[in-house]
């Protein structure tokens, strides 16, 4: 069955483009309208099928069918996820334009294969890496030795199974064993040589530095409920409501299909904070994206085009938001050709638990023996199969794309709806995801929670399927979005369907949680997996790694002959992709959604100017609030990884205390994206500098890592026009998502200038550190002094600027991240349609003498704030401890003063100039 409308008219083109999912692909326009005819009453057959597609009329390339197909495969279309059909003029006719339709069927009935280990080592390699397990030569070893054992082998006849494993363990194991599941190179024992002779051996980089951290600042901490066993960390928001929060990476599927990528890994993460503790309700999304510049050119041929790859991720985290009902109000974007290989594509929500649940804890949760395995949301199909194996290596011609899928966020929200009903009836004892490795991690992971020993007896072929014939492996595997596994009590379970029936969700009993110490899988009646927990969970080798840091390149530091056209220097920092305006992405997005939004993302007088960070009431009916900000600088890492782990938290926070917020009840998320540090000495020894930073400055500023991830592979091999692939990867990079909380959102300030005669103050030393600069950057140049971050100073000045926020002294404030005091003050001045005049003479320096190092230079912990004059002394008074400076102050005309160190004015110009560098480069 299929419907179209006729064109209506062929003149006017001369091509017609169709372009529509590939069969097997979630198509959500198409599930929409089945459900609509439903709704209305239509019944349809069961050979009946609703596929949807988007038709394209061109104009111009009639018989250059090479054309034609370029703009289809290149442009319209990505040929991994989509199918196009080409329609020249000639071919129409008075009835329309054929309308393909996409069927997805599977022929080959199921079956389950056995694989003989009896090989020599390199020859399970060679089948570990066809079979897309990526198991080392170790695991495989361990995995040999576990099927030799005289207890293994007796225990498996007796459910029925040979000596050897199935397919379907295999992919167990190496699903459960991969990198992206396991952290292996996070938890490896690794054997650190300082460039400065320093050598210690370190178990586990995150026992010893990301928990280690953690762990300590919990002892003054208590608000701090949860972290690193459950799918989000968790904090208490107030006396009756919790926060949890989880940032994740969707490199590798978004690197190949943008829009699935990005969707998937949106309502993907969005599934952790609702699988955390008893079910969490979303309040808010977030964004992070990595790729290559806009206008690249270049002779290599990146997997998708930078301009192309960025709309589509955009597109798919609006998506994947908008229509789940939950706001996105902030993101970052970053420019840099390293991540033409691989992108780095990040996703973050949070999410509301109630404190007590039924009488008990938010935050606990727990599987009783006898609890039924019950699956709800989605259908399993073969897409997302090798999801979490896929994007645990680098990106080359062999990565599979059936990992690749598109996720379905009104499902999703029906789900969320439903979830949030079931807890409060206390219709489930337990709920997790189903993420990477679908029911094989879901309910293997929840297994583990039952009695003393965990297990569970899980029965595949009652799994719902989108279409028939899928072997049990990929039933067991498949991560198919948009489900959660539950634990639900048998007397229970005919309340939870009928509520389910009653959002329109559909769930399946699949088994039942077991005190065996077994993870026991069936299909048809026979056995098909039967691994001991233990093994599966903690059976993988822990890896031995050596670290050797080299010493650091001297970069040369460029000739810097003083420019007196300081106007045009600035316009063109203002331009430059990474500092310019994003305004034209955060508009896609919808913040106001659930009515929270306090500080919106952008702000000013135009309100066209982004905010340090945002603002949001999850509750209501309270005037608590959160303010969500991040750092990052990947191009720090070119200097010392140390100093851009130190400087990515300073950021972080720095923008949460710009619009109000303090250091008493932060929060972090570290986001670890790293090229393959395995065969590399000195890039693993630069992790673990990475990770100092990140105990040192946690600890510090007593701001805890709750949760977090790490993507051990943005590396890529792509070709150039003449097939010879190169190796691309990317700079190396920690984000820290920031989420603080705001005891009153009404005393929230945000950065740009309200009133003329307002004092200018800069909060914080500016040192001679344009190491890695935008400046230098601009100039073709690296340099060597990077910013560094003085911890203890840096919390005076948040102490203080929390303070004067507090009492009602600041007018507005605004940090000084890329391009430094000279970007930060021209941003301050035209967000509030305002002049400025400045005196770089008063800027508080140490060690910088010249205009460029004053402007430019990216020092950390500095802010700029304004104040009215009769508030001035109360101000100063507050940040007694602290080094501040009075520079300038704010106009009533437009004009944007700046007097140099000599005394001469170096830069003048009217705001509406500097505004419109900065917003012209991202207005498409």
């Amino acid at each position: 069955m299929s419907s179209y409308e006729k064109l209506p008219s062929k003149e006017g083109f001369d091509v017609l483009i169709e372009v529509g999912w590939k069969p097997g692909l979630t198509d959500n326009a198409a599930r929409v309208a089945q459900e609509a005819f439903r709704d209305i009453g239509i019944t349809l057959g069961l050979k009946d099928k609703i596929s949807s597609s988007i038709q394209y009329r061109i104009k111009g390339v009639e018989g250059a069918d090479f054309e034609q197909e370029k703009i289809a495969s290149r442009l319209l279309a990505n040929p991994l996820v989509q199918r196009w059909y080409i329609s020249n003029y000639s071919h129409w006719s008075d009835v329309g334009v054929p309308h393909t339709l996409a069927r997805a069927s599977i022929n080959n009935p199921p079956v389950i294969e056995y694989i003989d280990l009896a090989a020599e080592p390199e020859e399970l390699l060679n089948l570990s890496d066809s079979s897309q397990w990526g198991l080392s030569r170790q695991e495989l070893q361990a995995i040999v030795e576990y099927y030799d054992r005289e207890g293994v082998a007796r225990r498996r006849v007796g459910v029925g199974l040979q000596k050897i494993p199935t397919d379907a363990e295999m992919e167990s194991l190496a699903q459960t064993w991969s990198e992206h599941c396991k952290h292996k190179q996070f938890n490896a024992i690794i054997h650190f040589r300082g460039a400065n002779g320093e050598r210690c051996d370190i178990d586990s980089l995150f026992d010893t530095y990301i928990k280690g951290a953690t762990k300590k600042i919990m002892e003054t901490r208590p608000w701090i409920k949860s972290v690193f066993w459950d799918n989000a960390g968790v904090m208490e928001f107030n006396k009756d409501w919790l926060f949890c929060l989880k940032c994740e990476t969707h490199n590798s599927p978004s690197n190949m299909e943008g829009y699935g990528g990005a969707i998937t890994g949106i309502v993907g993460v969005y599934r952790d904070p609702m699988g955390t503790g008893m079910g969490a309700k979303i309040v808010f999304g977030y964004y992070g994206f990595m790729v290559g510049p806009q206008d690249f050119h270049g002779r290599l041929s990146p997997p998708q085009h930078p301009r192309v790859l960025l709309e589509r991720v955009r597109k798919g985290v609006e998506d994947g938001g908008n229509k789940h009902g939950v706001p996105t109000p902030y993101g970052r974007v970053f420019f840099d050709e390293s991540y033409l290989g691989k992108c780095i594509i990040l996703v973050a929500a949070g999410g509301m638990i109630p404190s007590r649940v039924n009488g008990k804890p938010g935050w606990e949760k727990r599987v009783e023996p006898g609890d039924l395995i019950v699956m709800a949301g989605g259908r399993i199909g073969v897409d997302g199969i090798h999801g979490a194996t896929a994007s645990s290596r680098p990106f080359d011609d062999t990565t599979p794309a059936g990992h690749v899928q598109i996720g379905d966020p009104y499902m999703q929200k029906k789900l969320m709806d439903m979830l949030l009903e079931a807890r409060d009836e206390g219709l489930y004892n337990f709920v997790q995801d189903n993420g990477a490795g679908g029911l094989n991690s879901s309910v293997g992971e929840t297994a583990g929670f039952c009695g003393k020993k965990g297990g569970c007896v899980l029965h595949l072929d009652r799994a719902p399927l989108k279409y028939p014939n899928l072997n049990p492996w990929e039933i067991l595997v498949s991560e198919s979005q948009e489900r959660m596994t539950f634990a639900v009590p048998p007397k229970k379970i005919s309340l939870f369907q009928r509520l389910a029936r009653k959002h329109d969700v559909e769930v399946t009993v699949l088994g039942e949680f077991v005190d065996s110490g077994t993870f026991h899988v069936k299909y048809g009646g026979e056995s098909v997996v039967y691994l001991d927990m233990e093994f599966l969970h903690e059976g993988v080798p822990q890896m031995e790694l050596n670290a050797r840091e080299e010493k650091r390149n001297i970069f040369p530091v460029p000739k810097l002959g003083e420019d007196k056209k300081y106007t045009r220097v600035l316009i063109k920092m203002l331009s430059r992709p990474n500092i310019c305006s994003r305004e034209y992405i955060i508009r896609q997005f919808d913040h106001e959604v659930q009515g929270g939004s306090v500080i919106k993302p952008l702000v000013g007088a135009r309100s066209d100017v982004e905010s340090d960070s945002v603002v949001i009431r999850p509750v209501l009916d309270s005037m608590e609030g959160l303010a969500i900000s991040s750092g990052l600088n990947p191009h720090y890492s070119k200097i010392s990884a140390y100093h851009m782990s130190a400087m990515a938290i300073d950021e972080a926070i720095r923008r949460i205390i710009a619009v109000g917020g303090s250091l008493d009840r932060m929060i972090l998320n570290d986001n670890f994206n790293w090229p393959l540090p395995l065969n590399d000495a000195d890039l693993l020894a630069q992790l673990v500098r990475a990770n100092q930073a990140l105990y040192d400055y946690t600890v510090s500023f007593g701001t805890p890592c709750i949760s977090g991830k790490d993507s051990m592979s943005i590396d890529g091999f792509i070709k150039d026009r003449e097939g010879r692939s190169k190796k691309i990867s990317g700079l190396p990079m920690v984000q820290y998502l920031a989420v603080g909380k705001i005891e009153d959102v009404r005393k929230c300030v945000t950065m740009d200038v309200k009133k003329a005669g307002d004092i200018v103050y800069v909060v914080g030393i500016t040192r001679d550190e344009l190491g890695a600069s935008e400046y230098f950057d601009m100039m073709g140049a690296v340099g060597n002094n990077v910013p560094k971050v003085d911890g203890e100073k840096a919390k005076i000045i948040y102490t203080g600027l929390n303070k004067a926020v507090e009492e009602g002294l600041v007018a507005s404030m605004h940090g000084c991240y890329k391009g430094g005091l000279g970007v930060a003050l021209a941003q301050t001045a035209f967000a509030g349609d305002l002049g400025m005049e400045v005196d770089l003479r008063s800027v508080p320096t140490t060690g910088v003498s010249r205009n460029d190092g004053v402007l430019f230079s990216e020092s950390a912990s500095r802010l700029v704030v304004t104040v009215a004059p009769h508030l001035r002394g109360r101000f100063e008074e507050l940040l007694t401890d602290a080094r501040y400076s009075c520079i300038g102050k704010v106009l009533e005309s437009s004009e944007f003063k700046v007097i140099g160190i000599d005394g001469n004015v170096i830069i003048r110009s009217d705001i509406t100039v500097l505004k419109e560098a900065w917003q012209s480069p991202m207005r498409y």
